[in-house]
């Protein structure tokens, strides 16, 4: 390939390096210089360009990109149309993305030209989600490099996706008088949340005395009961393990099994206890685990899921990256790093489903009313779009035709929902189901009939969320008192899709656990209008 600046009267035939704006239109990067793109740039006055020559033996881009992403396994991944020399590959399934890094490495070092980046190790995706990226640098490069890399991903995979299966899972919970039973409650909820990206279901709780016999009779009860999936026992010991020959490994060795690990390098997640009986999985969860929080147990777990079965040199060896948590007694780096974190991603669900049933036999629809002439949906859909937030999804239901008509020419995607009768944990998942949607960092969640809101507000929480790094939830509040839109980071949406009924986000906002941010809006954050006369107070014309 020859680089360089050129003529106009050797131009045709060349591929452009930088894009170049004429009156009636652009010729992109990329784009193949014919005959009448050079009277159109003479006639722009432009004389020379900045392009490459590709020559025999090179490959375009696109063309080495898709020849590289050919050469990997497809299993379990979707592989996205060469452009601009790149090829994303996406996860397509819910599985345990598994990486070689030497066979990357090796890969990278063939040519500079050359690139593929993927995610960690062990990552856990889900479907949809982008896990890898095949990259070219230049405009054209060597078929001979594009030929030694595409031996090299033929011969080993560099990437791999292992789906999870579903287990049918015991749960073991050991009681002490200092334990609340809403602990209790809470950990079968959490971990119920965990297991269902596999598919998996929690098919029976055991809470018995912290006594190692009394623990060991429970595995033994759970092991007779047969079931169409394979099993997994999970035990949630009242008071943490402090040795090796503790409540729960010990009876893990009385109930006929073995201990494999006892502890991990993973912070937290330290305490747990990896065991099986027979073939069957054991495994001491650490009190972390309580928590929806990434902690080892997920990590432990998931390798599980998806037909592992990590032994001890492998946990061992899990301490770096294993830090998963700040320690207090020490400055906090990583929420520096994150502050204001402006690369996080973040969509809109706008809600537009409801029936309105509130605004009685008028036929007037709340959503279809004007706010200084604009449909209050098409105002809420705006000030999202105005906002700086990335994709906004509108979830329609109840009269979705005039709806989507009054959001006729926004940017936005109109997706219905046909089971909105529901309730509103339907529209969620509805929305949440949307690709750009799912693979968003986080998600600004906003009813569509709260015509006191402004692009502004909802920059506010949108800033505050990235300063926190896209790991806290943050709720509007108005007076100190929670109120709406709120943002949900990408940890909460396994919690969003296993809503059901007439529910919104709050069981989620005030039982995941993650911190929440409450961010002062003012009565915005609590003005919505159900009834005719909310729609007049508030200035609206009834319409529609």
């Amino acid at each position: 390939m020859i680089f360089g600046e050129f003529s106009l009267d050797v131009a045709e035939g060349l591929v452009l390096a930088h894009s170049i704006r004429l009156a009636d239109g652009k010729l992109p990067k990329g784009h193949h210089l014919t005959a009448g793109d050079v009277e159109a740039l003479r006639a722009g006055g432009v004389t020379r360009v900045i392009a490459c020559r590709i020559e025999e033996g090179d490959l375009g881009e696109d063309l080495a990109a898709e020849a590289l992403a050919t050469a990997m396994a497809p299993d379990h991944l979707r592989f996205s149309p060469a452009s601009t020399g790149r090829v994303n590959i996406h996860a397509a399934c819910n599985g345990l993305f598994v990486a070689d890094r030497e066979v990357v490495d090796r890969f990278n070092r063939v040519d500079p030209a050359i690139t593929f980046a993927c995610l960690d190790d062990h990552s856990d995706v889900r479907t949809g989600d982008l896990v890898a990226t095949v990259k070219i640098i230049p405009l054209a490069v060597s078929r001979q490099s594009v030929d030694i890399a595409v031996d090299i991903f033929r011969q080993s995979a560099p990437v791999t996706l292992k789906p999870y299966s579903a287990y049918a899972v015991s749960l073991i919970a050991t009681e002490l008088p200092s334990l609340k039973t809403s602990v209790m409650e809470k950990t079968a909820r959490v971990l119920q949340q965990r297991l269902s990206p596999s598919g998996s279901r929690l098919v029976g709780e055991r809470r018995v005395p912290h006594h190692a016999r009394d623990v060991a009779a429970a595995i033994e009860a759970a092991l007779a009961v047969r079931h169409e999936e394979p099993s997994m026992v999970i035990i949630f010991g009242a008071s943490a393990m402090t040795d090796p020959a503790d409540v729960i490994p010990e009876a893990i060795r009385m109930a006929g099994g073995m201990v494999e690990q006892v502890g991990l390098p993973v912070d937290p997640g330290n305490l747990l206890v990896l065991g099986r009986v027979d073939d069957v999985p054991v495994i001491g969860a650490p009190g972390c685990a309580r928590s929806p929080k990434e902690n080892g147990f997920d990590w432990v777990m998931n390798r599980l899921l998806a037909g592992e079965w990590p032994t001890a040199r492998e946990l061992s060896g899990l301490g770096v990256g294993g830090l998963l948590m700040e320690i207090p007694s020490r400055p906090l780096p990583r929420e520096v790093a994150t502050h204001g974190d402006t690369s996080l991603s973040i969509s809109t669900v706008l809600l537009a489903a409801g029936k309105a049933s509130r605004m009685g036999g008028s036929g007037n629809h709340k959503l279809l009313a004007e706010f200084d002439g604009e449909p209050l949906v098409r105002r809420s859909a705006r000030i999202s779009l105005e906002s700086g937030a990335g994709h906004v999804v509108v979830v329609t239901g109840h009269r979705e035709a005039d709806i989507s008509g009054a959001l006729a020419g926004l940017a936005v995607d109109v997706v219905d929902n046909p089971d909105f009768a529901s309730g509103m944990a339907s529209s969620l998942k509805t929305g949440f189901a949307v690709p750009q949607v799912a693979e968003s960092d986080g998600v600004l969640v906003m009813l569509a009939d709260m015509p006191g809101l402004e692009a502004d507000d909802l920059k506010r929480l949108i800033d505050a969320f990235r300063e926190h790094g896209g790991t806290a939830i943050v709720r509007a509040v108005a007076n100190g008192k929670r109120g709406n839109p709120v943002i949900l980071p990408r940890s909460t949406f396994d919690a969003v899709k296993a809503l059901e009924g007439d529910i919104g986000a709050r069981p989620i906002v005030e039982g995941s656990g993650l911190p929440v941010i409450d961010v002062e809006i003012g009565a915005a954050a609590h003005l919505d209008v159900d009834t005719p006369e909310a729609v007049v107070s508030a200035g609206g014309i009834l319409k529609g």
